[in-house]
């Protein structure tokens, strides 16, 4: 590689990484805690339920209970599940009988809990696992700004990725192998990212790709709604198969019964190892009543199989199908496969504990980055002023990164005590005990002392999290092991077995090598 092309794949490198560095630490940080929403909710609310994807669900007394309170007829009902917990959403839109009172026109959206049939509002439902998975998009900040930050910054990200491969192409193999902790500061930094890097790098680029699509696909979009369909998004999603069939309501009561949990059966008989996730009921009550079945095939038998079935109720017939085994196009296969890898839900614990490693492993060779970055810029030579300047910016790098680790072990225990907890009141204890860490390891203007603390308290905070749960509900690990509640007994365990890992490490640093602020 000659000069010229190095210096600009350096500095692409560089320039890029830094500017999005902070960003990108908290995209992965809360991303990495994002692997296990489903778990951090169930433990959070002391709830257990089946490993599954399936709607497990009376659907005949639930439908029952919700007539009696919003009056279902002539709605369209949407019953669906995209995690594992007990609860289901729920999305009604407004009767479409005209002479219906206007409080019955207006839809809503909320969740189910599938065994009290009790319902929820989003910001009722809402919980530490909800908030640390929209934190790692940024969905916090107003939208759409959040999310188009969140893409743009997963794309520079990319490009990053991309220079940082060119950079170390040549060396790419023996470097890997090289890892030399007694040389000096800058050669620990250069190794320490160039190991981890590599070792990353599949997860960061697949990451990278699918983070930039979902956040900014729409600018993707958008041009060629206006260019191949005038503007009309409607045919756009009908041509994606996102909308389903749409059924004229006769403003005719049903004169036959139905059976919703019969119907239900039946579609799910059709295939071996076939999960219903979702239950589309159009015209409820009405003469031209449609159900729309749909669920997808278990994962490590078909790892994309969408099907649906959909039914006419006036006469009990099937009037479509989609078979998950054979009629599977390429646009399936578009649509679901970003999806799966990018939430890693389709290998169990196994696959998300590898990939919250990969995170954190990510969000150390984004802070070795900063770090190579500052102790190329602390030479003797440069202005005093600049070296001052370089090393404040690392230090507020450092001081908002680190910060995260001990204020969300601190909300873990703050939900427990005081659960339910608003969701105004979760935003204030995180962002607002995230902001006073980092305004105190600004102002204390010691980097070592920044990282140290951040590992010790995030440790012992970690270690009180499993005590915390088991003093407020009883339920401790042994027990919820034992009576086979595993998300509950999952969180607890993951918290010791962390705390264990960042207090050894709190302990075994040099602190010799870390780069302390002038004063």
């Amino acid at each position: 590689m000659n000069n010229r092309n190095y210096n600009i794949y350096f500095h692409t490198h560089t320039v890029s990484g830094i500017v999005i560095s902070v960003v990108l630490f908290v995209i992965f940080f809360a991303g990495s805690f994002s692997f296990f929403r489903d778990d951090i909710n169930n433990w959070e609310r002391n709830e257990s339920t089946a490993i599954t994807k399936e709607i497990q669900l009376d659907y005949n007394t639930a439908l029952k209970q919700l007539d009696k309170e919003h009056v279902l007829h002539g709605r369209n009902v949407t019953i669906s599940k995209n995690s594992n917990e007990r609860r289901v959403a729920v999305y009604m839109e407004g009767t479409k009988d005209t002479l219906a009172p206007a409080k019955q026109k207006e839809g809503s959206f909320f969740y189910l809990d599938t065994k009290t049939l009790k319902s929820y509002t989003y910001e009722q439902s809402y919980s530490l696992g909800e908030f640390l998975y929209r934190l790692h998009f940024l969905a916090q900040i107003p939208y759409p700004v959040g999310y188009y930050l969140s893409g743009f910054v997963a794309l520079f990200f990319l490009f990053a990725i991309v220079t940082g491969v060119l950079l170390h192409w040549k060396k790419i193999v023996s470097n890997f192998y090289i890892f030399r902790p007694k040389e000096k500061l800058k050669t620990l930094w250069t190794d320490a990212h160039t190991a981890l890097g590599m070792i990353g790098l599949p997860f960061q680029f697949v990451y990278a790709v699918t983070g930039a699509f979902f956040m900014i696909k729409l600018l993707i979009v958008a041009p060629a709604v206006m260019a191949l369909y005038n503007g009309d998004q409607d045919k756009l999603y009908n041509e994606l198969e996102y909308n389903d069939p749409v059924y004229k309501f006769e403003n005719k009561k049903l004169a036959t019964p139905f059976d919703i949990d019969k119907l239900v059966a039946k579609a799910k008989s059709n295939w071996d190892d076939f999960e219903i996730t979702r239950v589309f009921i159009q015209n409820y009550g009405d003469a031209n009543m449609h159900v729309v079945v749909e669920g997808e095939m278990l994962s490590h038998k078909k790892f994309t199989g969408i099907g649906k079935v959909i039914y006419r109720i006036a006469d009990g017939k099937e009037i479509a199908k989609k078979n998950p085994i054979t009629q599977n196009n390429y646009l399936d296969v578009v649509k679901n496969v970003l999806y799966k890898i990018h939430f890693g839900d389709y290998g169990g614990y196994a696959l998300r504990i590898v990939s919250f490693v990969l995170g954190i492993i990510t969000c150390f060779v984004i802070i070795s980055g900063v770090m190579i970055w500052l102790v190329a810029r602390q030479k003797n030579n440069l202005p005093e002023k600049k070296r001052r300047f370089n090393a404040a910016v690392v230090r507020i790098y450092l001081a908002i990164c680190l910060s995260m680790y001990p204020i969300t072990a601190l909300t873990f225990i703050v939900t427990k005590i005081f659960y339910p907890l608003s969701q105004n009141n979760l935003f204030l204890v995180y962002f607002g005990g995230w902001l006073v860490l980092t305004i105190f390891f600004i102002l204390k203007k010691n980097d070592a002392f920044t990282n140290k603390f951040c590992l010790i308290s995030g440790s012992i905070l970690g270690f009180l999290i499993p005590l915390t749960n088991g003093i407020v509900t009883g339920n401790w690990f042994w027990h919820s092991f034992m009576h086979n509640q595993i998300q509950v007994f999952f969180i607890d365990v993951f918290w010791i077995v962390l705390a264990s890992l960042t207090l050894y490490v709190a302990y075994h640093l040099n602190q010799k090598k870390t780069i302390q602020s002038p004063q």
